[in-house]
């Protein structure tokens, strides 16, 4: 015989207190405006730093024999110039920020800039570890 629920199991004392309304998502958490914009310049931050932390030793070898090559440029420095790049798409992401989208402050197409920023920046830190795995495996006289 299936069990039944009474009074004593908390189930009709927890529908007395939702007043029959079924319980959904915890409501969503969100930053003020101010909070908001320090997270993003930190994360900016964080991120431009990233590269420079982690890659010093190779940006130096390869800086180390920099020439005016096109085969030394695109091999050594894309990655770099990528990471820029991303960096410089995601400026106005992190500049908007906190503000309402019909400001002059805030970028018609933000989405793509930021799309953009993190494609870039990605493809930028991919190939700066392969240049310096590169740089380590094989480094220049």
């Amino acid at each position: 015989m299936p069990e039944c629920y009474g009074p004593r199991d908390g189930i009709i004392e927890a529908m007395a207190r939702t007043h029959g309304r079924v319980r959904t998502a915890a409501r969503k958490q969100q930053l003020s405006r101010r909070e908001a914009q320090l997270v993003g310049l930190g994360g900016f931050i964080a991120a431009a730093a990233l590269p420079v932390i982690l890659w010093h030793r190779a940006f130096t070898i390869i800086a180390s024999d920099f020439r005016l090559e096109t085969e030394y440029l695109v091999t050594g420095w894309t990655g770099y110039g990528l990471i820029g790049l991303g960096l410089t798409f995601m400026a106005p992401v992190v500049w908007s920020i906190g503000r309402r989208p019909g400001t002059r402050f805030y970028p018609r197409s933000r989405n793509a800039y930021a799309a953009w920023g993190v494609c870039l920046y990605l493809l930028g830190i991919v190939l700066a570890s392969q240049v310096a795995t590169v740089a380590r495996i094989h480094p220049v006289p």
